[in-house]
């Protein structure tokens, strides 16, 4: 049996560079009834400790530290003891939110993670910030893109740290080569599929 993937939506605030915004995120907790990961960590650390329901948590994967997908990481870490993972190009907007801290260990491209039968792999697209990473599962034909890869589109880059044409050669090089039937399960809003932004890419 492969690992099962649930959604956990949270609502909060986005700022940086001086401005603040309402934003609504999605968790991920991939796994099964005894263990899982959590990716991201968002706003809401009750909400995500009750939607973990006791499990072993293997690890926190974050896709980047923007402070809407960090705030309640460390709370939730804690929790459930779990360690934190993240890529260490994005530490200054980490230690924005939590200065003087350090995550666990450190991402890197290529890393695997092993889940309830499954493995997540590491894959480093920087753009949306520098150390923005997305955790391809293979097994069950999809890929968390964090702010990477929207429906639409690429995540934003009118932010500090942030670079279009960047971002536009991590989509193109690392997640369009993927097969085209991988569901893309974004930071923010609704599934896409990598057929359909292949389709949106080609006209950017």
């Amino acid at each position: 049996m492969m690992a099962g993937i649930e959604n956990l939506v949270t609502s909060g605030t986005f700022s940086l560079d001086g401005g603040t915004w309402d934003v609504d995120n999605n968790v991920w907790i991939v796994g099964n009834s005894e263990e899982c990961v959590v990716i991201d960590s968002p706003h809401d650390a009750a909400a995500i400790i009750n939607q973990v329901r006791g499990r072993k948590v293997l690890a926190i994967l974050l896709t980047h530290a923007h402070n809407d997908h960090i705030g309640a990481a460390r709370e939730v870490a804690a929790a459930v003891d779990a360690p934190i993972y993240l890529h260490p190009d994005d530490l200054m907007l980490w230690e924005q939110v939590y200065p003087g801290d350090r995550p666990e260990r450190e991402l890197s491209d290529g890393d695997t993670f092993h889940v309830a039968g499954s493995t997540l792999k590491a894959i480093h697209t920087p753009g949306h910030s520098p150390g923005s990473t997305c955790f391809y599962l293979e097994s069950e034909g999809t890929v968390f893109t964090g702010d990477t890869l929207f429906n639409g589109g690429p995540g934003a880059t009118g932010r500090s740290y942030s670079d279009y044409p960047t971002i536009l050669a991590s989509i193109r090089e690392r997640l369009l080569v993927l097969p085209p039937e991988t569901v893309v399960r974004t930071g923010h809003g609704d599934d896409t599929t990598i057929g359909a932004e292949q389709i949106t890419l080609a006209k950017v």
